[in-house]
């Protein structure tokens, strides 16, 4: 049943499965029925074992194959509730004190004047007793502009901070900061000026971290005094050194649209490198066992060491696993097999950070890897030539398909666009990345200092030919929005779909042509509902207004954004390019405009059936006359119109309040408007309002 070298690969997937479904049932009274459970099952497994010859146990392996997938599966599940810290009774949130004592554990960020950092908390005060809690938090701090502060990984610091819930996504297809933060163990989070911390002197972080993160410190000062472009300097301290410097959108813009993103952050394919390296350099050890262990000893030390350098990301970590093992079992003459010590890597992450699950480098490291290994042979096999540089060339072309291709449903799913040109890229980014590794490298030896300026070149030059690849003529399909159904669709049918051709059968193969059609049924739905949707968004912004009039693929935005604004970028924009919006008109409340089914005039919205009053600055200390049927009202530019003055013979459904109102206006309106029994809808902190138009 449990075959020793597909023994992970097996138990993976029932440990898995539990981590999911108690990642999204959370509560402390499961634990208890879990252990016991899990308790259980070892017993009845270990009896199982002391009795195997006397009760002929091996007749019954599926019941115990059932029973070692029962364990691992309530292993999963326990490692998830234990490691989900809200959940702890010494939870800092669920005692609400005065003061907290935290440590910083991560590399702070500074972005203007805030800076950002992730805190472990100690302690709480309250009436003067210290209490002993747990939990992490996201700091953002205030700057002083004339005196900053600075810290760094490890300082502890005595916090006066009223912390909140992070908040979910207020619009559509916004990005949801509040999960993201959540798969990271953090539910809560502060905002606190410079002068309500308290440094108490003591660095308490672990001592391997901060060596780590001080040597980096200095290798990225290096770069910036060898490098002179702020663009180079920034790609070299992300490539190299896993640093996050400052990455312009131009140039993110340029290595996304072509499908060469993962050259920009430090994975598996840097630790290859780095390995190729260090085999060469120490090839000396080979002539005997006792000198190979050495030069084993020395390459994983190195790796490790890098791999703490540059972060720990989950693609470095499986990255150092699997070649430690593979270089462990050839220097012990043992066999390993690729699946399996994918799965090793894979399951030890996961036991120390069960929340990796839910990481989109992790899944998408760990799916090119194993496209890799099982993908990669069967198209390279394809083609056959005795040319030298042309085998070179497909197997590197086949590499980037078979990652590209297993990768291709979950790429879209997050990122929503696909490269075309990805073949032409990775092909080209391939000698410039392995160069810009070793004279990155090199540059940070005292000797080799003189090879910066090629360095620098060399990323320049690359970046160049990135963009011209990303700007060419139907460069990448945008806007590819799924769903989590299409999604599950697309993949099992890619999945059967290449297993049915390596292994010719064609009952799989009808299987996911039909699983295809079904998932193109639902995208022609999708797209249907497109070409008719009709319908207003007004969004939810925290000090600005905005409302979309979407027609077809077109739409009217009121709004006092811009397109340049990061809050249009993040709130305003992803919405528009879920619904596939093309055509935009960008307008204000301050000018009247007529654009075919959208009218903007005197104070009045007319969006097809849909008539809004605009409530504004405009009607300061005026009346509001005439039989008119309004849908809304609109309550914006913190108003002093008298609601009073609204004529009986003006009816309107709902009150709209936008976020351009102050708090105290906005609950002042929301009382007038329950007070004369109307429906109201604030904006500010809540979620968008959308209004649904029939055809």
């Amino acid at each position: 049943m449990f075959k020793t070298e597909y023994i992970f690969v097996r138990i993976l997937f029932p440990f898995i499965l539990g981590i999911c479904i108690f990642y999204f049932f959370p509560a402390l009274a499961y634990v208890k029925w879990l252990t016991i459970t899990l308790s259980v099952i070892l017993l009845i497994l270990l009896l199982l074992n002391t009795t195997y010859k006397k009760f002929n146990v091996y007749r019954h392996r599926g019941l115990v194959g059932t029973l070692i997938y029962m364990l691992f599966f309530n292993l999963g599940s326990l490692f998830c509730l234990l490691n989900n810290e809200s959940l702890n009774q010494n939870y800092f949130a669920k005692t609400r004190c005065d003061y907290l004592k935290v440590w910083v554990n991560n590399e702070p960020q500074q972005n203007g004047n805030i800076l950002r950092f992730k805190a472990n908390v100690i302690a709480g005060y309250l009436k003067d007793k210290q209490i002993s809690l747990s939990g992490q938090i996201l700091l953002n701090v205030k700057l002083d502009s004339l005196k900053p502060i600075k810290l760094k990984y490890g300082d502890e610091l005595m916090i006066s901070v009223k912390y909140t819930e992070v908040e979910p996504p207020y619009n559509p297809a916004e990005f949801d900061f509040k999960a993201w933060l959540s798969n990271q163990n953090i539910y809560h989070q502060g905002f606190i000026d410079q002068n309500h911390i308290v440094s108490t002197k003591n660095n308490v972080g672990n001592p391997i971290i901060k060596m780590a993160l001080n040597i980096r410190e200095k290798q990225v000062a290096k770069y910036r005094s060898l490098i002179k472009s702020d663009e180079a300097f920034a790609v070299a301290s992300t490539l190299i050194l896993g640093y996050r410097a400052d990455l312009s959108k131009e140039t993110l813009s340029a290595y996304s649209k072509t499908g060469t993103i993962h050259a920009l952050s430090v994975s598996g394919a840097h630790v290859a490198i780095i390995y190729v390296v260090l085999d060469f350099m120490f090839f000396f050890l080979n002539k005997n066992r006792a000198l190979r262990m050495i030069k084993l000893l020395l390459i994983c030390a190195l790796i490790w060491g890098y791999a703490l350098l540059t972060g720990l990301s989950p693609s470095v970590v499986r990255s150092a696993i699997m070649i430690s093992i593979l270089i462990t079992a050839k220097v012990l003459s043992k066999k390993t097999n690729s699946y399996n010590v994918l799965a090793f890597s894979a399951f030890c992450q996961l036991v120390y950070n069960p929340f990796l699950t839910w990481d989109v480098g992790f899944q998408l490291s760990y799916l090119a890897v194993f496209g890799l290994i099982y993908l990669q042979p069967k198209i390279y096999k394809l083609f056959y030539t005795e040319r030298v540089w042309v085998d070179k060339l497909w197997s590197f072309t086949s590499m980037s398909l078979a990652a590209q291709i297993v990768t291709f449903p979950l790429s879209i799913y997050y990122f929503h666009q696909f490269p075309l040109y990805f073949l032409l890229a990775n092909l080209f980014i391939t000698i410039p990345l392995i160069l810009m590794m070793y004279l990155g490298i090199g540059v940070l030896i005292p000797s080799f200092r003189f090879l910066a300026p090629v360095f620098e070149w060399i990323i320049n030059f690359t970046n160049a030919v990135l963009n011209w690849i990303a700007n060419l003529p139907y460069a990448s399909f945008s806007s590819i929005w799924i769903n989590l159904s299409e999604f599950i669709l697309l993949s099992f049918s890619l999945g059967i779909f290449i297993y049915a051709l390596t292994k010719f059968n064609k009952a799989l193969l009808f299987s996911s042509l039909f699983l295809f059609v079904c998932y193109q049924l639902l995208i022609l739905r999708d797209d249907l509902k497109v070409f008719n949707q009709r319908k207003i968004i007004f969004f939810s912004l925290r000090k600005n207004y905005a409302a979309a009039f979407i027609n077809g693929k077109e739409a009217v935005l009121v709004s006092d954004l811009n397109s340049e604004d990061k809050n249009y970028t993040f709130s305003v924009e992803p919405a528009l390019s879920q619904l596939q919006v093309d055509k935009i008109r960008l307008i204000s409340f301050k000018k009247d405009t007529v654009l075919g089914h959208f009218i903007s005039k005197n104070s009045q919205i007319v969006f097809f059936q849909y008539k809004i009053l605009l409530i504004d600055e405009n009607l300061n200390n005026k009346e509001v006359n005439g039989r008119a049927n309004f849908s809304s009202i609109w309550l914006s530019g913190n108003t002093k119109f008298n609601l009073a003055k609204i004529h009986p013979d003006v009816k309107y459904e709902t009150a709209i309040i936008d976020a351009t109102n102050k708090d105290y206006k906005i609950q002042i309106l929301k009382k007038e408007m329950e007070n004369n029994n109307k429906d109201v809808y604030i904006l500010k902190k809540n979620k968008a309002y959308l209004v649904q138009l029939s055809q």
